[in-house]
């Protein structure tokens, strides 16, 4: 099956997958797309996530061709901290709700001197809508929610979250 592509009208908005030289940031969801979104706890209630190596492998790429990468979720636990610490991540931003993810964005856009047309961002659900609608590139899991997928001009993947999607995109940019 081939990946979809909605092709989006918008000047401010780009065809397809950015190149290297087209951003300077990508950010990441966590769960439903680093993670398949299930939630898993111990007896004694400690919470446990799945991660995929390939994804963490993909970061570490781009950050090798230049690329500043990072978390920014909803989530606000030391699960997100300890794999972003392990995979030398350049941000991590956790606890971003109720539009907390763009603003989030945005505050690392302007640390690093970059406008939202340089981000590139890949989530998964309502929660990441306004960040996806904003950024200059935008993907989503297979799996994402129906409203992600229909953002104009989201790359959609072939991969579900915690299946390598991020990897995907990741090689989709690097390959261009």
């Amino acid at each position: 099956m081939i990946a979809e592509n909605h092709n989006n009208t918008s000047p401010d908005r780009h065809d397809n997958v950015p190149t290297v030289n087209d951003i300077r940031l990508l950010l990441t969801d966590v769960d439903g797309t680093l993670t398949d979104g299930g939630m898993y706890y111990g007896t004694d209630g400690t919470e446990f996530k799945k991660f995929n190596t390939r994804d963490g492998m993909g970061l570490q790429l781009l950050q090798r061709a230049g690329v500043k990468v990072g978390i920014v979720t909803s989530e606000n636990i030391s699960i997100n901290e300890n794999r972003a610490r392990k995979l030398g991540l350049d941000y991590l931003r956790q606890g971003a709700r109720d539009g907390g993810k763009l603003a989030a964005a945005r505050e690392i856009c302007d640390e690093m001197g970059i406008t939202m047309q340089q981000l590139a961002y890949i989530g998964d659900d309502v929660n990441c809508y306004d960040l996806l609608s904003a950024a200059g590139w935008a993907a989503c899991p297979a799996d994402a929610c129906e409203k992600v997928k229909h953002i104009p001009g989201i790359h959609i993947l072939q991969r579900r979250g915690g299946d390598a999607c991020v990897r995907e995109w990741i090689d989709e940019i690097l390959a261009q």
